[in-house]
């Protein structure tokens, strides 16, 4: 079982390494690009079954741990 986790700057937070991102593709030829998000990828291979309660320990893990929750979302996926 895996767990994929994405760690992304709120919307409202400044990102500057997306403008520099986003900059850089205009500057390669594609002006079409309007915006470029930076975050962090991250992936948990996790043995057994996903049970509600591993759930809920991930989120909490997300929550605490992999993200600082003032100015970063997250999202957590798990595959089987």
């Amino acid at each position: 079982m895996k767990a994929l986790i994405v760690v992304t700057p709120k919307k409202t937070v400044l990102d500057p390494q997306g403008k520099a991102v986003a900059n850089a593709i205009h500057q390669l030829g594609l002006p079409e690009v309007k915006d470029a998000r930076v975050g962090r990828y991250i992936e948990l291979t996790l043995e057994g079954s996903a049970t509600e309660a591993c759930k809920q320990k991930l989120e909490g893990i997300c929550r605490d741990l992999l993200s600082n929750p003032v100015i970063e979302d997250y999202t957590l996926k798990i595959e089987k």
